[in-house]
Order: structure tokens, then C-alpha cells, then sequence
């Protein structure tokens, strides 16, 4: 059991699955192509079921190898809901469940280090993220009220009411097109439009905004120390596993010695008598 763990936890078999993830996106996304698909159907279905079988033997080993400890990693988890949907019989109602099959590629996130920890930053910023939110709603209804009391009359289309004034000042904040499809053309009726407009901008995308990127990246910062922590931690303890090894085994070294001494001494008085 030890050496199929060892085997399920090394690069080389992590590497392949990574690979076998690849290659099953890419069929996925060839059939898409009615006229690839209809020339290579048969191939790819043929690929997609062995792919599937070696995902539903991986999922299967690491069952017999944790047990119940597979369930206790959510990644874990993870992986077998997207096998276990893939191997529902996607016909009738349920032939949506083909289309998830692409979910097969998001097990990329789990194998790859560096996507489970984008990731992982982003699951555990979800509260802080809450709070930024709650910033920017309050920030777009100051100033969706604001507009709409102030240009409702003169552009109804875009602050004709807070439905629309919300719409527009999304738009504003993804800076799409807000300049010249919005701004400019407000200005050449109410030229000090644009006192509006920075403000809103500066609060709403360039701070709010990087406030987000900010704590995401303090997230992500966090959670890479606690790995290096946890990491020099097991090396840590391996050492100190390895010393009490060493000690243990020149003690019985020294036992296996002193006992050695005392039979040479023994013979050696009972060759002397």
C-alpha cells in the first residue's frame, strides 16, 4: 500500500495526468468542429472513453490508498464530482452533462501548483472581497443617485432612471468607451459633466479596484509562507526523525561493542586461568 502511495504522490504520474487533462480539452474542443468531429467522431469518442477510464482508476487507487482521508481534501473532492458526473450516461435530459465534460479540464487548478494557489488566494479573500463590495455598492449609489438627479433630463438614455444610471456607471467603471461614448458627448452640453465623472472613476476603478487586487495578493503572499512554514516544519521534523534514528542506531552499535568487550574479556581471563 505504501509504495502505490508513493507512486499516486510522484511528478512522473502527477506530470502524466496533467497531460492526459490537456489532451482531453483538446478533443473536447475539436469536436465543436462539425467538420473535424465528423471525420475523427469515432476516434474521439474512443479517446474520451479511455481517458475517462483512466481518470475513473486514478479517482479509484487513491480511494483505496486514503479511504476516507480522500474525502477530507476538497480538491479531493473536487476531482471525484467532476469523474462521477463524467460517468453519468449523458442521453435524454441529461445530455447536458456532455457539454460539462470540459469541467475535466478545470483538474489542471489541483495538479498545478502555482493555479491551486491563485485560487485558494481567491477562496480565502472572499471575505475582505465581501467587504469591497459592500464599499463599491455604496460608492455606485451615491453617485447613481447623484447622476440621476442631475442628467435625467438631459440624457434619459443613459440617467433616465437608477436601472440605467447603475448600467452606465458600470460601464464608466470598466472604462469601456465611457470617454468618448459617454463623457465627451455629455460635456458638449454640460462642459463641467466631467466633475462627475473623475471622481467616480478614481473611487470606483482605480482605488476600489486596487484595494481587490491588493488583498488578493496579501491572500496569496499569506497562504505561500504558511506552505514555506509548513515545509521547513516537515523538514524540520524529518531531521529530527533521522537524528533519533542515528542515535538509536549508535547506541545499539555501542551495546553490540561493550558487548564484544566483555566476551573478549571473559575469554581473555579464561585463557589466562
Amino acid at each position: 500500500m505504501d509504495g502505490l502511495k508513493q507512486f499516486l504522490e510522484t511528478n512522473v504520474f502527477q506530470y502524466t495526468i496533467v497531460g492526459i487533462i490537456l489532451l482531453n480539452a483538446v478533443t473536447i474542443g475539436i469536436e465543436t468542429s462539425p467538420n473535424l468531429s465528423e471525420r475523427t467522431h469515432f476516434l474521439l469518442s474512443q479517446i474520451d472513453g479511455y481517458i475517462l477510464v483512466i481518470f475513473a482508476l486514478e479517482i479509484s487507487l487513491k480511494l483505496v490508498v486514503y479511504r476516507l482521508k480522500f474525502f477530507s481534501n476538497a480538491w479531493n473532492v473536487f476531482d471525484f464530482l467532476i469523474v462521477a458526473i463524467a460517468l453519468v450516461p449523458a442521453a435524454g435530459p441529461l445530455s447536458i452533462l456532455r457539454t460539462l465534460r470540459i469541467l475535466r479540464t478545470a483538474r489542471l487548478i489541483k495538479n498545478v501548483p502555482k493555479l491551486r494557489l491563485i485560487i485558494e488566494s481567491l477562496l480565502k479573500s472572499i471575505p475582505s472581497i465581501g467587504w469591497i463590495a459592500v464599499l463599491l455598492s455604496m460608492i455606485f449609489y451615491v453617485f447613481a443617485v447623484i447622476g440621476t438627479d442631475l442628467y435625467q433630463e438631459d440624457f434619459p438614455q443613459y440617467f433616465g432612471d437608477m436601472g440605467k444610471t447603475f448600467f452606465t456607471l458600470f460601464q464608466i467603471m470598466t472604462l469601456e468607451s465611457w470617454s468618448s461614448g459617454i463623457a465627451r458627448p455629455m460635456m458638449d452640453v454640460l462642459p463641467y459633466a466631467y466633475v462627475f465623472f473623475i471622481p467616480f472613476i478614481l473611487l470606483a476603478t482605480y482605488t476600489t479596484l486596487n484595494v481587490f487586487i491588493a488583498i488578493v495578493v496579501n491572500t496569496m503572499n499569506e497562504i505561500h509562507r504558511a506552505e514555506t512554514e509548513d515545509e521547513v516544519t516537515r523538514e524540520k521534523e524529518a531531521m529530527h526523525m533521522e537524528h533519533r534514528q542515528m542515535m538509536e542506531y549508535l547506541k545499539n552499535i555501542q551495546a553490540k561493542v561493550s558487548k564484544l568487550e566483555k566476551e573478549l574479556g571473559e575469554k581473555n581471563r579464561i585463557t589466562e586461568n
